[in-house]
Order: structure tokens, then sequence, then C-alpha cells
């Protein structure tokens, strides 16, 4: 995990342009919202499942 946060502060610095940057930020959180939905539904059972 520390080294993903590595790799984007790298990449944060490399983009010179703000709107790369923007973009760039928009996207990494739209994979993070993704993932917490994919892990959500993935660990939430299946309805009509007997507990």
């Amino acid at each position: 995990m520390l080294g993903g946060w590595v790799i984007v502060l790298a990449a944060l610095a490399l983009l010179g342009l703000f709107h790369a940057q923007e973009l760039f930020v928009f996207s990494g959180f739209a994979v993070e919202i993704l993932g917490l939905v994919l892990f959500i539904r993935s660990h939430g059972g299946v309805k009509g499942e007997s507990q």
C-alpha cells in the first residue's frame, strides 16, 4: 500500500500540467470508488440466502 502512494506522488510530481493532475486524481478516485463497490458487492451475500 505504501508503494502505491509513492507511485502516485511520483506521478503527480512528473505531471507538469494542472489539467493532467486533475484528470489523474479524478481517475484515481473513480478507481477507488469502483473497487469499494465491487468489494461491498462481493461480500454482501446473495438475496434469499439463509444465514
